[in-house]
């Protein structure tokens, strides 16, 4: 028979070792769960990428789950497959998608419900609208690349009824655009995603210029919170991204652009952004003159204080949060060597006019 001393010290051992195992099983809960919660969290936050993806018809929440997975836009395809599973969704839609490493899990879920580009046997063709493409040049694109006319672009793009549609279909994007649409030249300038589209010989106009529509929805998805707790609005942060992303050509110059800009309306000066006057004057140019500086219209900046009546070009996610997020600095004035693509800021208007003289004369 063990004596008490014995048994006492075989208690000790299973004690602890229950509390070893109990401490382990704790620590494997909180892994477990903290792996499961981070898998369900956007990949990369701060990627800007855009990832073709097609959804093949008849796929099954397992075969999404991999294909995303394969693709570099979700974590972990089990995770994923098993938060489908356990939340019930459903009603995946095949098609053609553009995911992003930034997206959510609940963003890439409620895109496949909504669904993609329907699935065709071969594609008529594809237009392609480049960062910073004003509406006008959106339209001729739309005529050389489609067998629409630009005619007919601008007649559905200034139709009340189209317009009316999109707002309610897009009310976060649009709401802002059509409150001050007597003010602006084009209602849906700035509203055009530029991005490569696909069509189909059943593709409709209203279909494609839809899609530039929801691209530009969903790339202002992550911003629209912060937005409606700003001063600023929707159709104001599209404006200054539109100048931004003509007058940047890197990521870290459009930050800094856009800390001058702010800084500049932050005293009440005028922006006199280039950007502005071309756009009055509608017609593109690498340099402009003195008496270009006069022209009589809202959206030349020189002459006008604050954004004006709204964008002035199509600009894309990056210029968008470029002006979201501006880098915090004292510039005041900045110029662009167009030889070498090269941006000079400064911070006082005698350094600026010295970055002049010495690299634009």
């Amino acid at each position: 028979m063990p004596d008490k001393k014995s048994t006492h010290t075989v208690r000790k051992i299973v004690l602890s070792i229950v509390s070893i195992l109990i401490i382990l099983l704790i620590v494997l809960i909180f892994s477990g769960y903290h792996y499961y919660t981070s898998s369900l969290e956007a990949l990369n936050p701060e990627s800007n990428e855009e990832i073709p993806i097609e959804i093949p018809i008849g796929s099954s929440r397992t075969d999404i789950a991999r294909i995303l997975e394969e693709n570099g836009v979700i974590q972990s395809a089990f995770v994923f497959n098993y938060h489908l599973r356990f939340t019930g969704e459903e009603g995946f839609q095949a098609g053609y998608y553009f995911f992003s490493p930034s997206m959510s899990t609940d963003d890439i879920v409620r895109q496949l419900q909504d669904g993609g580009i329907p699935i065709a046997e071969e594609s008529s063709g594809r237009v392609t609208i480049p960062e910073g493409y004003t509406i006008e040049q959106v339209a001729i694109a739309i005529d050389n690349q489609t067998s629409y006319t630009v005619d007919e672009f601008f007649e559905l793009v200034e139709d009340d009824a189209f317009l009316q549609e999109k707002v309610n279909e897009f009310p976060e994007l649009l709401t802002d655009a059509m409150e001050v649409r007597e003010d602006t030249l084009y209602t849906l300038e700035g509203y055009l995603y530029p991005a490569t589209y696909e069509f189909f010989e059943e593709t409709s106009l209203e279909e494609i210029v839809t899609q530039m529509i929801a691209r530009m929805d969903q790339a202002l998805q992550e911003y629209y919170g912060e937005i409606a707790e700003s001063d600023m609005t929707v159709h104001e942060i599209l404006t200054m991204a539109s100048f931004i992303e003509r007058e940047g050509i890197t990521y870290e110059d459009r930050e800094l652009i856009s800390g001058v800009f702010y800084n500049r309306l932050a005293i009440d000066m005028p922006l006199q952004t280039d950007v502005s006057v071309t756009y009055a004057l509608g017609e593109h140019q690498e340099r402009i003159t003195y008496d270009d500086l006069e022209v009589d219209s809202a959206y030349n900046l020189y002459t006008h204080r604050g954004l004006g009546p709204g964008p002035v070009n199509n600009p894309d996610e990056n210029s968008i949060r470029a002006s979201m997020y501006p880098a915090e600095t004292d510039y005041m004035y900045f110029l662009a060597d167009l030889s070498t693509r090269e941006i000079y800021f400064s911070e006082t208007y005698e350094q600026h006019l010295e970055y002049q003289n010495e690299y634009l004369r």
